[in-house]
């Protein structure tokens, strides 16, 4: 219930809020008593006398009103229904009332709260004791600001400390004096938190209008960006459906931040669908820029074929002219896709939209035409884009050098570091790689070793892969023994070997029969915690089934599964054949079905593997049985399998048989071609039952297969000839007749090993034949390959 007060010193007052269930009323300056009803209406009560004496704090009901206790009141009498009686008052003076602490409930109502008013004293309980106050001057209250569900007071200037009682409900306190405190950090109930007070919204929807703060285009860019960043795609659709309810404007640029992070997702759908969207949803003009990101997402997603659909779309229809970045991207999709000619037919429409190619654009048609074996192109391609006035970079050398070191032409390439350096480019850590990793390939190690000191003297940083390469190629080359010295100095140069690294190592030192050294390796690189993977613990177990300790390599095996590295087909393919080589076939039989039980597919080499250990080990039932068994689950045997089989038939007598299933050999597809092996084996099982004619219908068909005779050929006719009468002279035509064959066909290299074969053998060949051979190899071509050999190593 509110009291009525006195009009003696009022300054304006604001029209107070009350609460949910209040009804919001103005006091007029001398008013008599208020009363309500049971429902909380007010009944207007005529004020009486000429003073107030000190009237008791009222009971308020679930939405009672704060209300202003003055200083002389009478105290008010109630009946037995709660019901207020009215007691006249006079207003000769005012006594000091004690002020009544409010009860505020879920919707309780703030009171403004005048300017001088005593100090307010608290129990030990925090509950307020009634103070008197003056009512000298009241000041105009500034307008409340409301929470959730309990009045914030806005104090000025200096404020008491307020009260929290244990609930946390902050407790009113009435100001006091000229002047107010800084208000003390609150204490809250018996959590002790502080409370952070909710703000309102209003704030920022009336701001705007009253010119103080003005939402900016820039704060929802930068939302757009941190979510892109993070790839929070729903909060992106949700700040762009606010940006459409607010009627913001869309600017092109928020789009292409959200392009690249569905680029970085790999979700290039989504960036075609939202480029869609662009105009007709988001009102926004789109460009070339927004066109060349969605290109470049389905680009680096691997969807070539879409991305050429894409961008025909978008240039016939869209009306958005490419530039020379859609080119790029559109060229780089062509000569992924092995569309070269095309490529070059849109590189050379460039001009047509007025848009000139640069060295990018250069550089990966270059790539294309290299990949696709079309380097003299890709070299006239230097040329052309020098005449047109676009200077190449390391990069576009680059390219060409890698063309020419696969293919193994290191005269071009050692010109064209040359012409590199006339041009002012300067090689840099890709160049030296390049150059290092084509030596290798061609053997030329030493060349490769000076190189890398080159580049470190160059103060460029051999990485992992150059270090990983040269000790390769010295592993390839049987020379493992300095592939472990290139492996101390990559140490000594701070570099760790991976992996891999060990693994070559491990693989050559055990081919060249040095296990102990192999051993050192694998103990180093589990000093250095190099976790070895599938291929460093293949090439281990490989390296010990060769040096005939199957059993070691089984507990390896085991260990390698323990640590959870996971076998694969040809782990247990190496551990097969060290079984075999002890003559222990009934393990590598078990160990194949091991194999089966844990989920490993049984490919090609293994059956190749069983089947060959089978005919080893004169077990050819077994060995058929195996065969049986490859063809039922659809494998085309191999030419190792193949070669097993007949191998094992001919050893076995059944030399016919065998030479059905090398006819059958002979009409598969090209990976179960007869090599030259197989070839050996049938053509040593046809002389040794005496069906010499047989034999040379045979080398004859080896001859038109393109397959040329090696030394184990030879010497199969030079045994079979010795049982001749004059074996000598027979040896000599035969082998002179096989060089002319050799010869007719232009394969000289086959004649020339025919060559040696007979002067190592002490037979010597006709005078013509000599002569034509050596005018063969003497020619043009030949003396040039020469030449340029001597110009690879000047060079290098």
């Amino acid at each position: 219930m509110e009291l009525p007060i006195s009009d003696n010193s009022f300054k304006v007052a604001p029209q107070p809020k009350l609460g949910c269930c209040g009804t919001e009323m103005e006091l007029p300056k001398v008013s008599p008593k208020l009363q309500f009803d049971s429902c909380g209406t007010e009944v207007q009560v005529p004020p009486f006398g000429d003073s107030f004496k000190v009237a008791p704090k009222p009971k308020l009901g679930s939405c009672e009103a704060e209300v202003e206790l003055f200083e002389v009141a009478p105290k008010p009498k109630f009946d037995s229904c709660g019901t207020e009686v009215e007691v006249p008052f006079s207003n000769n003076s005012f006594k000091a009332a004690p002020k009544p602490k409010p009860k505020l409930g879920c919707c309780a109502t703030e009171m403004e709260l005048p300017k001088v008013a005593p100090i307010p004293k608290f129990d030990s309980c925090g509950t307020e004791l009634e103070v008197p106050i003056s009512d000298n001057s009241f000041e105009v209250a500034p307008k409340p600001i409301l929470g959730s569900c309990r009045t914030q007071m806005e104090l000025s200037k200096n404020a008491p400390t307020p009260k929290f009682d244990s609930c946390g409900t902050e407790v009113e306190v009435p100001p006091f004096g000229d002047s107010f405190k800084v208000a003390s950090k609150p204490k809250l109930g018996s959590c002790e938190t502080e409370m952070e007070v909710p703000i309102s919204d209003r704030l920022f929807k009336k701001a705007p209008k009253l010119g103080s703060f003005k939402l900016g285009d820039s704060t929802f860019y930068t939302l757009i960006e941190n979510y892109a960043n993070s790839g929070d795609f729903r909060s992106l659709e949700m700040v762009f459906d606010r940006m459409k309810c607010e009627k913001r404007v869309f600017i092109e640029k928020s789009f292409i931040l959200v392009f690249r992070a569905y680029g970085k997702a790999r979700l290039p759908e989504k960036a075609i669908e939202l480029f869609e969207r662009i105009v007709g949803e988001f009102q926004c003009k789109r460009t070339v820029k927004s066109f060349n990101s969605v290109l470049n997402v389905i680009v680096q997603t691997g969807l070539y074929r879409r991305a050429l659909d894409f961008y025909a779309d978008v240039v016939n229809n869209r009306n958005i002219r490419p530039n020379v970045l859609s080119f790029n991207l559109i060229i780089k999709t062509m000569c992924k896709l092995r569309m070269v000619d095309r490529a070059i037919e849109v590189f050379r429409e460039m001009p047509t939209w007025k848009c000139d190619p640069d060295v990018y654009t250069y550089c990966t048609l270059m790539d294309g035409l290299c990949k696709d074996d079309r380097i003299d192109e890709a070299v006239i391609l230097l040329d052309e884009m020098q005449i047109e006035g676009c200077f190449p970079v390391s990069v576009t050398f680059n390219v060409l050098i890698n063309g020419l070191c696969k293919k193994g032409d290191l005269a071009r390439v050692a010109k064209l570091v040359d012409n590199m350096f006339l041009k002012g480019c300067i090689p840099n850590e890709v160049t030296y790689n390049t150059l290092i990793h084509g030596l290798c390939l061609k053997g030329k190690l030493e060349k490769a070793v000076n190189l890398l000191d080159r580049m470190v003297s160059n103060k460029y940083v051999p990485t992992d892969v150059t270090y990983g390469t040269i000790i390769n190629g010295f592993v390839k080359q049987g020379r493992a023994t300095d592939g472990v010295q290139i492996l101390l100095a990559m140490q000594e140069k701070g570099r760790m070997a991976n992996e891999y690294v060990y693994s070559a190592l491990l693989s050559g030192l055990f081919k060249e029969g040095k296990p102990e050294e192999a051993l050192k390796i694998w103990k180093e690189m589990i000093e250095k915690e190099v976790k070895p993977n599938t291929v460093a613990y293949s090439a281990f177990i490989d390296g010990l089934c060769r040096g005939g300790r199957p059993d070691e390599a089984k507990e390896i095996l085991s260990e390698m599964i323990k640590k959870g590295c996971n076998p694969n087909a040809y782990t247990y393919c190496s551990l097969m054949k060290g079984y075999f080589k002890t003559g222990d076939s009934n393990k590598a039989i078990l160990l194949w079905k091991e194999m089966a039980t844990s989920g490993i597919t049984c490919n090609e080499i293994c059956y190749s593997v069983l089947i060959h250990g089978l005919c080893q080990n004169g077990k050819l039932k077994e060995a058929m049985m195996v065969w049986k068994h490859m063809l039922g689950k659809g494998f085309v045997p191999d030419a190792v399998a193949h070669s097993s089989m007949i191998h094992g038939l001919c050893n076995a007598g059944s030399v016919d048989q065998g030479l059905r299933l090398f006819n059958e050999m002979l009409y598969r597809g090209s990976d179960s071609q007869p090599d030259v092996i197989a070839f050996n084996i049938v053509l040593s099982a046809l002389c040794k039952v005496d069906r010499v004619s047989l034999a040379i219908d045979l080398l004859n068909t080896m001859l038109d297969q393109g397959i040329d005779p090696d030394a184990i050929t030879c010497n199969i006719f030079l045994k079979t000839l010795d049982e001749k009468a004059n074996p000598s002279q027979d040896a000599e035509d035969f082998l002179d007749k096989l060089v002319l064959q050799l010869y007719k066909r232009q394969r000289i290299v086959g004649a020339s090993r025919i060559i040696e074969v007979m002067l190592q053998t002490f037979l010597y060949p006709k005078f013509s034949t000599w002569e034509m051979i050596i005018r063969e190899l003497c020619q043009p071509k030949k003396v040039q390959g020469a030449i340029n050999k001597c110009w690879s190593d000047l060079f290098f």
